[in-house]
């Protein structure tokens, strides 16, 4: 690949990132909207289930039916579990939390992730980056505020085991890389997800009201179209560049609240929000430097 091609690559791939980071945002600005609505296993249904015709296209498309049936069940099986649990507790943490405070302990994530990759794939983790983590969760314990009036509540809580069950989650995708491909990671994610939620939701299932199919129509477009954007996107550019410009999604937390809920995040939270995101952009910068030193 010549260097115009590489660069024009590397600029597509940061715009899609930070498309996708607002798509994702919106997507979460429904998810927060339906969630009076409806019970958490719902709203899960309801987001896995309006995406998954798109998603089939596209994999049907880019591959056909045969990928999508030769995979590892035992592990997407383990993702669709831990997909209803990230995005149940994450959506009940939305139902009270502004999404500013939401996205901001959802950050200790990648954090998660670099912990858990040295029981789960024997990764070297070395003195400096387990120090980041620590203060990340610090960070975290900071955005809670365990004590006096902080809002350690069960909303916090439940958006700080979203955020485990998004790192175990990325954990297992590091095994199904080897053998399966994306498309059908993606299209069986939503799939369980959407067959495990519905049967939790049942018994309290409500009728869709018909204020909300249109929602429901975006929920299901800007979630896939997210996934799309961020799957090019980590295709294209350096993850080392690419992973960072998630943590944009605290300024389209931010807008949005302003923008339809007149909330602001306190002095706090953001102080707390600004230890995560150091730690984690520290931690993407010793990562560089240890494939680097391993790949000269």
């Amino acid at each position: 690949m010549d260097s115009h091609l590489k660069e024009r690559r590397r600029l597509q791939a940061i715009g899609l990132m930070l498309l996708a980071v607002l798509l994702f945002a919106l997507m979460d600005t429904v998810l927060k909207t339906l969630s009076p609505h409806y019970s958490t296993y719902q709203v899960t249904t309801l987001r896995a289930l309006s995406s998954l015709p798109l998603v089939l296209a596209w994999a049907l498309w880019a591959g056909g039916v045969r990928p999508l049936l030769r995979v590892r069940w035992s592990l997407h099986l383990l993702r669709g579990a831990l997909g209803i649990l990230m995005i149940s507790t994450f959506v009940y943490g939305l139902r009270s939390l502004p999404l500013s405070t939401t996205y901001s302990i959802f950050f200790v994530a990648p954090l998660l992730i670099t912990a858990l990759s040295v029981p789960f794939l024997g990764e070297r983790v070395g003195p400096r980056r387990w120090i980041a983590i620590s203060i990340g969760l610090v960070g975290v314990l900071v955005v809670l505020r365990p004590t006096g009036e902080g809002i350690l509540s069960v909303a916090g809580l439940a958006v700080l085991v979203a955020a485990l069950g998004y790192a175990v989650s990325a954990i297992t995708v590091r095994f199904l890389a080897k053998t399966d491909t994306v498309h059908a990671m993606m299209f069986w994610l939503l799939a369980l997800m959407g067959l495990g939620a519905g049967i939790l939701a049942y018994p309290d299932w409500k009728p869709i009201h018909s204020d909300h199919w249109l929602l429901i129509a975006v929920l299901g477009v800007v979630g896939a179209l997210g996934q799309y954007a961020i799957t090019l996107a980590f295709k294209w550019g350096e993850a080392s560049a690419i992973a960072p410009l998630e943590y944009t999604a605290l300024v389209w937390g931010v807008i949005l609240d302003l923008a339809l809920w007149g909330v602001l995040p306190d002095t706090v939270t953001w102080i707390g929000a600004a230890i995560i995101i150091a730690s984690g952009l520290y931690l993407l910068k010793r990562e560089k430097v240890h494939v680097e030193s391993e790949h000269p």
